[in-house]
């Protein structure tokens, strides 16, 4: 296997503002940030030893390919991408290893939760739903099994946004208004459910159920508008399901980071520092990356 990026070094030529689970990010100006996306991998809140080689890649392309196809469906949409060229201010020397893993974007204020959207009940959902007939706190009809479709459609169901080391938590979206403000709040809940409902049809066109996916939002800083940042629909931020194998009442294979997940359960790794990847583990999560990128985007 290709050598996996885990730790960007740009040699002084721009400074690091921040190191998140998988990007670097770093000022161009006063107004632009370079993102690059390391090979870097987390699971249950903590980032592995070593990485998924060119999953930074993949997760670049894969994002650039979803900000058009939303934009184009949704023209009001505004999104925090640029551009994928490299700044000036860049070496020579590092611009092949920089290259498609790295995106210019606007600089914002970001908002401080995970818009997520479920459209269908599993993982930590299924899990409180079987205790308690909720899910985020929302009241859900009884009798809906697991890998269901939400009955009245798509639900957003927010998260806080945790310092790295730390554990989003899942919340009612009330608690969401609390910590963004109403304004905010009603905006990304009204937005992460049309951009997951676009995204849906087009991935179950070309084979791919989106179960869920988170959304980052920031406010532009001068006009106070809600742009859509970071990542998106890709497989570290989504579930994503083959359409042909879709059973409801059971788990569903995954083009994600599921094998890892249940791969440190199976080996009593999760939720500990330290984990290194079997060669396999980042083999196949590497292979189910690259068909979940090429089966949505058509590989361009």
């Amino acid at each position: 296997m290709t050598e996996a990026l885990t730790k960007t070094d740009l040699q002084g030529a721009l400074p690091l503002v921040a190191s998140g689970k998988v990007r670097d990010l770093y000022e161009i100006d006063d107004k632009t940030l370079l993102f690059v996306a390391t090979d870097r991998i987390s699971a249950y809140d903590v980032i592995m030893e070593n990485g998924v080689p060119n999953k930074g890649v993949l997760l670049t392309l894969c994002t650039k390919t979803w900000f058009k196809i939303l934009s184009d469906a949704i023209p009001s949409l505004r999104t925090h991408f640029l551009t994928l060229d490299l700044p000036p201010q860049i070496p020579d020397s590092l611009r092949p290893v920089l290259q498609n893993r790295s995106m210019q974007v606007r600089k914002l204020r970001i908002l401080p939760i995970e818009a997520i959207v479920r459209g269908y009940i599993t993982g930590s959902a299924w899990k409180e739903y079987q205790k308690s007939g909720t899910v985020h706190g929302i009241p859900i009809p009884a009798g809906l099994q697991e890998s269901e479709a939400f009955p009245d459609g798509p639900i957003y169901t927010p998260s806080t946004k945790a310092e790295q080391g730390e554990h989003d938590e899942n919340i009612h979206p009330d608690q969401a208004v609390a910590i963004v403000g109403e304004q905010y709040a009603a905006k990304i809940a009204e937005l992460a459910v049309q951009l997951y409902k676009v995204a849906h049809a087009y991935a179950l066109e070309r084979g791919v159920i989106i179960a869920d996916t988170k959304f980052e939002f920031g406010a532009d800083l001068e006009t106070g508008e809600v742009v859509l940042a970071d990542e998106v629909l890709t497989p570290d931020s989504s579930r994503f399901w083959p359409r042909d194998s879709y059973t409801i009442g059971r788990g569903q294979a995954s083009f994600d980071k599921q094998f890892l997940r249940d791969w440190l359960v199976k080996e009593g790794l999760k939720g500990k520092e330290g984990v290194r990847m079997s060669e396999e583990v980042a083999k196949v999560t590497a292979a189910k990356y690259r068909e979940a990128w090429e089966k949505i985007t058509g590989g361009n």
